[in-house]
């Protein structure tokens, strides 16, 4: 990995690595081009992954689901809320992580290596990365979204 950006407010602090992309929504996509293909592999943000607290479960589409770039790929059940997560590409569910199964609490502790939730072969990968962020927009965005929740409070 990379190195991150980080946004420190209040007592929190927020880590954007800087090798991958992002959604407005806090999904995170890192293209992974193995052996010629183009696979982007995705999870949550670090940000949203701590805003939404403790996650319980996570239920990825399986192996073979078509997405159109803003499809559910997966619902995410934490101890305050259920996410539905939009995919950030056009693809194909290639591989989905199976450790969360079992340790769903991966996304809390390693939301950016082992609590990432699916592999996507994409299809029109430099088109859908243009509708993506870079690192410091999310981090622009992320750090909007927080001022605001904390003048809710």
């Amino acid at each position: 990995m990379s190195n991150d950006l980080e946004l420190t407010i209040d007592k929190f602090t927020f880590h954007v690595p800087t090798d991958r992309h992002y959604s407005e929504g806090g999904v995170w996509a890192f293209w992974m081009q193995p052996q010629g293909k183009n696979r982007i592999r995705v999870g949550l943000t670090d940000y949203l992954q701590q805003h939404s607290g403790d996650v319980a479960f996570v239920t990825a589409k399986p192996v073979g689901t078509k997405l159109v770039t803003g499809d559910d790929l997966a619902e995410v059940e934490t101890m305050k809320t259920m996410l539905a997560l939009p995919a950030p590409v056009n693809g194909t569910v290639v591989e989905v992580n199976h450790a969360l199964d079992a340790n769903p609490e991966l996304v809390n502790q390693d939301p950016y290596d082992k609590g990432w939730i699916m592999e996507i072969e994409t299809v029109q990968w430099e088109t859908d990365n243009a509708k993506l962020l870079d690192p410091q927009s999310y981090l622009a965005v992320m750090k909007s979204q927080v001022e605001k929740e904390l003048k809710e409070s």
